[in-house]
């Protein structure tokens, strides 16, 4: 089953890569209050899950992160960040995020508007944790509201996807792996942030 789930969900955002772009909507204040949360700083080392096309990279370098790697399981989406990020510094793997191993410890692992992606946040928690070194930062987060999350993955992406628990039912499934010092769950934005203990 959760295989299956897995071909669909990168079947679907393959169809939508080349017009994605056009079709989110950003708001830059809302995306710098959650890097703020989520301590994307100078010279850290990022590693974005289900990065889509990129949304979040060019935050990340205009913080001046010290590298971005970016994951997703869908391979067009991952070739439009290719296309969009000739950076140095920005990496992308096409790849399920549950089952990736890279050698190589982050300072900061972010999950942008995609946790309703996943069937099982537990699994994806704890392995997210073995990405990050002791002192690192996990951050959930998405740029609008709860509500606003449901009511869309209610309608094109019902089939993909999963309700959006609440933040505070989120921080108790980081408890085992991040030590929750933020959480934020209104009309505005939506984001949970822990460190590895």
């Amino acid at each position: 089953m959760d295989h299956m789930h897995k071909q669909n969900v990168a079947a679907y955002f393959d169809a939508l890569a080349a017009d994605w772009d056009g079709m989110i909507k950003k708001n830059d204040d809302v995306i710098e209050t959650i890097l703020d949360a989520a301590a994307i700083k100078s010279g850290c080392r990022v590693l974005d899950l289900a990065c889509g096309t990129g949304v979040l990279f060019p935050y990340y370098l205009k913080r001046n992160a010290g590298s971005v790697v970016g994951v997703d399981l869908s391979l067009e989406m991952t070739r439009q960040a290719v296309k969009k990020f000739p950076d140095a510094r920005v990496t992308l793997l096409c790849a399920d995020a549950e089952a990736l191993t890279i050698p190589r410890a982050f300072d900061r692992v972010v999950l942008y508007n995609a946790l309703p992606h996943f069937s099982s946040p537990e699994r994806l928690f704890a392995h997210a944790a073995e990405f990050l070194r002791v002192g690192g930062r996990f951050t959930v987060a998405h740029g609008m509201s709860r509500a606003a999350i449901n009511a869309r993955h209610m309608g094109s992406a019902h089939d993909v996807s999963h309700g959006l628990p609440s933040a505070e039912t989120i921080a108790q499934l980081f408890a085992p792996h991040f030590a929750v010092d933020a959480l934020r769950d209104d009309e505005q934005m939506y984001y949970v942030t822990g460190v590895k203990c």
